[in-house]
């Protein structure tokens, strides 16, 4: 199988109508350098080959945050978008939780933050919505229902067409889900949670949870930082600096990640093509999201949707695994 095939697949995006691309591109790699917590970003000339790359190769999903270098990452999308397509083409998601501002006020989930938020990323993004606003993560100090109630009101305004979570225990977003039937609030319809060869703690309730409810689920981290498209030891600027990352992987990983080698040596395709290609089997995700700053990173992720993993093969990536604590919530 040639790690050159390029040909895009689109699915729905769980239950709903809406079409996506079968790999998402991630912004959080692109944004002011030395805005916020991603030393590692790209500056906007650097970044803007790799929008019109995505576009090329018929990806029209796009996901994005407004903690991502503090805002500048929505800015540059949205430049992007607005000068090399039209805004019907492409599906563009964001996020809110994250802390924008010191003091008071500045992160969470209250009525108060979603709505000063939301306005923001639309500004930030030049669009007057977003496809899908996804919550970044559980926000505890803050009733569920005063969330939910707020992200409803978002979408009845227009701001938002459909609404995701992401990492959070399956009790949580089962609660969210209630919360929302019981009121006749908007539900959400996707997942973003944090699934790989590295860490398949999701399998045990999230997905089978997702499955059941028709939820669409788009990883992130699919290729494990990176761990899974690289040699073990091999190190880039961004593993040396990302200090999250390095809270989320074991050193005994890297049996997996040598069996990933192992077989993209033998079908002559990247490690990223293999490890994408068996995120993409499972049938409860819609779109990996997959991070990019050189251009075979999103040629490899597109070859994946060409290749079919036999069973011996992912007996051999899947009987490494070791159970651990779910991280990235």
């Amino acid at each position: 199988m040639s790690g050159s095939d390029t040909t895009m697949k689109y699915t729905r995006l769980g239950s709903t109508g809406m079409e996506v691309s079968r790999i998402c591109l991630g912004c959080m790699s692109y944004g002011e350098p030395g805005r916020g917590t991603h030393p590692w970003s790209l500056d906007e000339d650097s970044s803007r080959p790799f929008f019109a790359q995505a576009l090329d190769l018929g990806i029209n999903f796009f996901d994005t945050a407004n903690v991502y270098s503090l805002g500048t990452s929505e800015e540059y999308l949205g430049r992007a978008i607005n000068s090399l397509t039209s805004r019907d083409q492409v599906v563009i998601a964001t996020k809110v939780h994250g802390r924008m501002h010191d003091g008071p006020n500045g992160a969470g989930l209250s009525r108060r933050a979603i709505m000063t938020a939301i306005d923001d990323s639309l500004r930030r993004l030049g669009t007057d919505h977003v496809d899908l606003y996804q919550i970044h993560r559980w926000d505890p100090r803050t009733p569920i229902e005063e969330t939910m109630e707020a992200l409803n009101d978002v979408v009845r305004a227009g701001k938002a067409l459909y609404l995701g979570a992401s990492s959070m225990w399956a009790w949580q977003f089962a609660k969210a889900q209630h919360v929302a039937a019981e009121n006749g609030w908007t539900p959400f319809v996707a997942m973003q949670d944090h699934y790989n060869l590295l860490n398949r703690e999701e399998e045990r309730e999230m997905l089978p949870l997702c499955a059941d409810q028709g939820v669409g689920v788009i990883p992130w981290s699919p290729l494990a930082r990176g761990r899974l498209a690289r040699p073990w030891d091999e190190a880039t600027e961004r593993s040396a600096t990302d200090q999250f990352g390095g809270t989320l992987y074991r050193d005994d990983d890297r049996r997996i990640v040598e069996e990933v080698a192992a077989i993209a040596g033998e079908r002559g395709v990247s490690m990223a093509s293999v490890a994408l290609a068996w995120v993409l089997a499972n049938p409860v995700v819609s779109s990996p999201i997959v991070g990019a700053t050189r251009p075979h990173h999103l040629n490899d992720a597109v070859a994946a949707l060409s290749i079919t993993l036999d069973d011996s093969e992912r007996e051999r990536l899947e009987s490494l695994y070791e159970p651990r604590r779910p991280v990235g919530f």
